[in-house]
C-alpha cells in the first residue's frame, strides 16, 4: 500500500513538472479565444477549486484562520450517498466514519478527535445552529439533503470563539437561493443506483419584488450493502425572505429532516472476513425526525455597522427499537414463550432555543480598515431522555411500550450565555492581528429517575465558567500568498452519556470536569501560475479527557468509575496542493494531493481494565489513524468531465489501551485495519438545463471497516459498502 502512495505521488509531481511545458506552449493561443462557451468552461473550471472564506463575512471575521470552501454543485462526488471521503477530498485530515448507512448521516472530524455525528463540531446550516443539544448530546441528528447545499464552509479549531468553544472548529452548509432573475425556478435531481436506490430531489425558488424564496422535498429509499438493512428518507424546507429596503431584511425558514433506518447489527472479525454483507439483526431500527425553524434579521446600520439576530430551535426526537445486547448473544426465538424476546425502547426528545445577536463594526486605523465583531449568545434546553423501556416481541418499527416505566427517564437541562469579541486590527496593507475572546456562563441539571440508582444520587448540577482567549495573524506575502497562525482555547462539556451510571456498580466522580485544551497551528497558502496550495502545522491539546477506572472502596467493594482519565496531544500536518492546466480550447487537467500525518498520543491517563487500572501515556488516541491521505485527478472536455479519486487511511485503534487481537465474542475492541479506496465519477453538461453524473465508489470492491464503536450503534464492526455506483439526471428550469 505504501507503494502505491509512493507511486501517486512521483506521478503527480512528474505531472507538475512535465505538463507545464504544455501549459506555456498553450498560453498564447488560448489568450485569443473568445467565444462564450470558453469562457463558461473557463469559469466551470475555477469552481472545482477549494476556496477561503474572505477576511470579514457577514458579521464574522476570518482573517488568519485555516478554512476551506467547498462548492458542492460542481465537486466530483457521491452527493446523493452522501460519501464523505469524495465531498471532503480536498479537505486534509477529514476522517469519515461509516455509520447509519450511507446517505444518512454524516460522521466526520479532523485532528484526532471524535466523528459520531460530527459532535466535535460546531454545525450549522446558513449560519443556524443544528447540533442536537450542544450540552447534552451534540451530535448533529439533522440531516439535509446535500441536493440542497450549495458549498460546505469549513472553519478549523482556532476560528472557535466567534461561534463556539468546540475543538473541532465550524462547519457551515450553505443551501442553494433558487434563481433571484426570475419568479420561478425548478430544479429536480434523481438518482437511481445500487442496492435499490432511489432518490428524488425537487425545489422552486425565485424572487417576486421584495420577496424571495426558496423550497424543497426530498424523498429517498434504499436497501442498503447488508442483509437486512434499508432506508426510508424525506426532508422538506422552505425559506422566505424579505428585503425591506437595501439596508434590511427579514428571513424565515422551517426545516425538516426524518430517516427510518432498518438497523443490521454488529458482527465479529470472523464473521466480517466470511461474509461481510451478513446480518446479526432484523429487529432494530433507528429513526430521528428533526425540525429546525429560524428567523434571521440582517440590519445594516451604517455604511460600517452589520447587526444579526438570529432565533432558531432544534426540535424533535431521536427514537431507537433494538435487540441490544452484544453480537453474541442473538435475536433468537425464545423457546419458552415461542416468541422473540422484548425489544429496547430509547426515545431522547430535543428542546435547544438559541438566540444571537451579533455585530461586526469597521472602523479606520491610520490608512487601514479594521474590524471589531462581538456578541452575545443564549441557550436554552432541554434534553429530555426516556431509555431502557421494554418494548413488544415485535419485528417491525414499533415504539409501543408493553411497561410504561422506563428504565430511564432523566432530564437535562441547561440555560448558558456566552459573550464574544474579537478585533482584527490591520497593521499594515498585508498585515493583521486579531484577538478575541469568549466567556462561557451556563448551568446543566440534570434529574430524574434509574430504577436501579439510588434517587438522592441522580440529581447533578454543573457549572460551565470559561474564559477563553484567542489570536490569529495573517500576512500576505505576495499578491496570491498568505501566511497565517494563530492559537485559541477551547472545551468540550460533559455529556449526558458521560454522566449516567449503567448498572448500580458504576459511580460518576462528583468531581468530574468538562474537557479543555487548545488549537494552534501555522500555514501557508496562496497560488502560483497552474499550482494552488495550502500547507498547515498544528497541535491540539485535549485535557481531562472522559473514561472509567477500577476502584474497590473502604469496604472492598469494586465498582466502575467514571471520572477523568487523563490529556492527550495531536500534532501533525496538513497538505493541500492542486495543480491545474489547460491544454486546449476546451480541455483541462487537474490533480491534487490531500494528506494530512496525525500524531494523536495520550500524554498522561489510566483506564480501566478488567480490575486494574493501566497506563495507557503514549499510547495511539483510538480513532486517529497516522496517515490520511487523497489523491484524485480529473480530465474535462468540453462539457464533460471525468474523475479519478485514491483515499487511503492507516489503521487506527478501537480503545485507549491500544488493543491489537479483536475481541472474539464481540469484536468490540482491536486493530482497524488501513484500507484505501478507489472512487470514480464522471459528469456531462447537456444543456444548461440537464445534466447527468455518474458515480462509481470503491471500484476495486474492497470489503473494510473504518471504526469499532463502544456505544451505539452497537459494540462491533460494522462493515462499509462494497462496490456501488448511481446515475443522477439533474433538469434546472
Amino acid at each position: 500500500m505504501k507503494k502505491i502512495l509512493l507511486i501517486i505521488q512521483l506521478l503527480f509531481v512528474v505531472l507538475l513538472t512535465t505538463a507545464q511545458q504544455k501549459s506555456d506552449a498553450t498560453k498564447d493561443s488560448l489568450a485569443k479565444i473568445k467565444s462564450l462557451d470558453s469562457v463558461i468552461f473557463y469559469s466551470y473550471l475555477n469552481q472545482d477549486k477549494v476556496k477561503q472564506l474572505p477576511a470579514e463575512q457577514g458579521t464574522y471575521v476570518f482573517a488568519g484562520k485555516k478554512n476551506e470552501v467547498i462548492s458542492l454543485t460542481s465537486i466530483a462526488a457521491d452527493i446523493t450517498n452522501k460519501t464523505g471521503r469524495q465531498v471532503f477530498a480536498k479537505v486534509p485530515g477529514v476522517f469519515v466514519y461509516d455509520m447509519d448507512g450511507s446517505g444518512n448521516q454524516v460522521n466526520i472530524a479532523a485532528r484526532g478527535l471524535d466523528p459520531h455525528r460530527g459532535w466535535e463540531f460546531n454545525i450549522r446550516k446558513d449560519g443556524i445552529i443544528t447540533n442536537s443539544d450542544m450540552y447534552g448530546y451534540p451530535a448533529s441528528h439533522y440531516s439535509m439533503p446535500f441536493e440542497s447545499i450549495e458549498r460546505l464552509e469549513l472553519v478549523r479549531g482556532t476560528g472557535s470563539l466567534e461561534y463556539g468553544a468546540q475543538f473541532g472548529g465550524m462547519l457551515n452548509y450553505v443551501t442553494k437561493q433558487g434563481d433571484t432573475t426570475k419568479p420561478i425556478s425548478f430544479e429536480n435531481i434523481t438518482t437511481a443506483g445500487s442496492f435499490k436506490l432511489l432518490s428524488s430531489y425537487n425545489a422552486i425558488g425565485g424572487k417576486l419584488g421584495k420577496f424571495r424564496y426558496y423550497a424543497y422535498f426530498q424523498r429517498r429509499s434504499k436497501d442498503g450493502y447488508r442483509k437486512n438493512e434499508h432506508t426510508d428518507a424525506e426532508a422538506e424546507s422552505i425559506m422566505i425572505s424579505y428585503e425591506a429596503s437595501r439596508r434590511l431584511s427579514i428571513r424565515l425558514e422551517w426545516a425538516r429532516s426524518k430517516y427510518l433506518y432498518r438497523i443490521p447489527g454488529p458482527l465479529t472479525d470472523s464473521m466480517f472476513y466470511a461474509d461481510p454483507r451478513q446480518a446479526t439483526r432484523s429487529r432494530n431500527y433507528f429513526s430521528p425526525d428533526i425540525h429546525v425553524p429560524s428567523a434571521v434579521i440582517n440590519w445594516q446600520l451604517a455604511h460600517q455597522t452589520r447587526l444579526q439576530f438570529t432565533a432558531s430551535a432544534v426540535l424533535g426526537r431521536r427514537n431507537s427499537v433494538m435487540w441490544d445486547k452484544p453480537t453474541n448473544i442473538g435475536d433468537t426465538i425464545n423457546l419458552s414463550t415461542m416468541q422473540y424476546n422484548n425489544r429496547q425502547v430509547d426515545i431522547d426528545r430535543f428542546n435547544s432555543y438559541t438566540a444571537e445577536l451579533r455585530l461586526l463594526q469597521l472602523y479606520r486605523t491610520g490608512k487601514q480598515t479594521s474590524s471589531l465583531a462581538a456578541g452575545v449568545q443564549y441557550m436554552n434546553n432541554d434534553l429530555h431522555r426516556t431509555q431502557l423501556g421494554k418494548g413488544t416481541t415485535g419485528s417491525d418499527y414499533d415504539l409501543t411500550l408493553v411497561d410504561p416505566v422506563y428504565g430511564r427517564d432523566v432530564h437535562f437541562k441547561t440555560k448558558n450565555i456566552a459573550l464574544f469579541v474579537e478585533n482584527k486590527l490591520q497593521v499594515l496593507h498585508n498585515l493583521s492581528v486579531n484577538v478575541g475572546a469568549r466567556v462561557e456562563i451556563g448551568k446543566t441539571d440534570m434529574s430524574g429517575k434509574i430504577v436501579y440508582y439510588p434517587d438522592n444520587q441522580v440529581p447533578v448540577s454543573i457549572d460551565h465558567h470559561y474564559p477563553l482567549l484567542g489570536i490569529n495573524i495573517a500576512y500576505k506575502a505576495g499578491k496570491n500568498t498568505e501566511l497565517y497562525g494563530g492559537i485559541s482555547q477551547s472545551y468540550r462539556p460533559m455529556l449526558f452519556k458521560d454522566l449516567i451510571p449503567t448498572s448500580l456498580y458504576e459511580k460518576i466522580d462528583s468531581t468530574i470536569k468538562d474537557s479543555k485544551g487548545y488549537n494552534a497551528e501555522a500555514g501557508f497558502r496562496g497560488s502560483k501560475s497552474f499550482l494552488r496550495w495550502d500547507v498547515t502545522a498544528y497541535l491540539l491539546q485535549y485535557n481531562n479527557r472522559f473514561g472509567t477506572l477500577a476502584i474497590t472502596d473502604n469496604t472492598g467493594t469494586f465498582y466502575t468509575y467514571r471520572t477523568n482519565i487523563g490529556n492527550s496531544l495531536t500534532k501533525g500536518l496538513e497538505i493541500l496542493l492542486q495543480a491545474d492546466w489547460i491544454l486546449g480550447s476546451k480541455t483541462a487537467l487537474s490533480v491534487f494531493t490531500s494528506t494530512a500525518f496525525v500524531h494523536a498520543r495520550y500524554t498522561k491517563g489510566m483506564v480501566k481494565s478488567g480490575n486494574a487500572n493501566l497506563n495507557v501515556a503514549g499510547n495511539k488516541v483510538e480513532s486517529a489513524p497516522d496517515l490520511i491521505t487523497r489523491n484524485g485527478a480529473t480530465i474535462r472536455v468540453g462539457k464533460m468531465s471525468f474523475s479519478l479519486l485514491y483515499s487511503y487511511t492507516s489503521e487506527t485503534f478501537a480503545d485507549p489501551l491500544n488493543t491489537v487481537a479483536p475481541l472474539k465474542s464481540t469484536g468490540a475492541i482491536g486493530l482497524v485495519p488501513a484500507y484505501g479506496l478507489l472512487d470514480m465519477n464522471a459528469a456531462v453538461k447537456i444543456s444548461k438545463n440537464l445534466e447527468v453524473k455518474m458515480s462509481l465508489n470503491n471500484c476495486t470492491n474492497k470489503q473494510y471497516f473504518t471504526k469499532r464503536p463502544l456505544f451505539y450503534p452497537g459494540p462491533g464492526v460494522w462493515s462499509s459498502d462494497g462496490r456501488n455506483g448511481s446515475v443522477t439526471v439533474a433538469v434546472r428550469l
